[in-house]
């Protein structure tokens, strides 16, 4: 079962900004520059939570991860998309 995830993320090196960016467009369904929407599973959650905290530094980066009930009803404003679990996902 995959649950839904907002995460967001301001990190201070541009090189980190980026190995981190371009990780989380492998798991993200959509999102907007440092907010992104990942239906994960319990091990990819893991997974992620691991290599995240590989590439940042702890004392300079933040990070957050918010779990999302996947059936309440969003709001957005502006050109927002709902966030939808697609049938599969490619990872590579």
């Amino acid at each position: 079962m995959r649950t839904l995830f907002l995460i967001a993320y301001d990190i201070t090196d541009d090189r980190r900004l980026t190995q981190t960016r371009e990780f989380l467009k492998g798991y993200s369904t959509g999102g907007q520059k440092s907010v992104y929407e990942c239906f994960l599973t319990d091990g990819e959650l893991v997974h992620v939570k691991r290599a995240i905290d590989g590439i940042i530094d702890e004392e300079d980066d933040r990070v957050h991860i918010f779990t999302m009930d996947g059936r309440s009803r969003t709001h957005t404003l502006g050109i927002g998309v709902q966030p939808k679990d697609p049938e599969y996902f490619y990872i590579g």
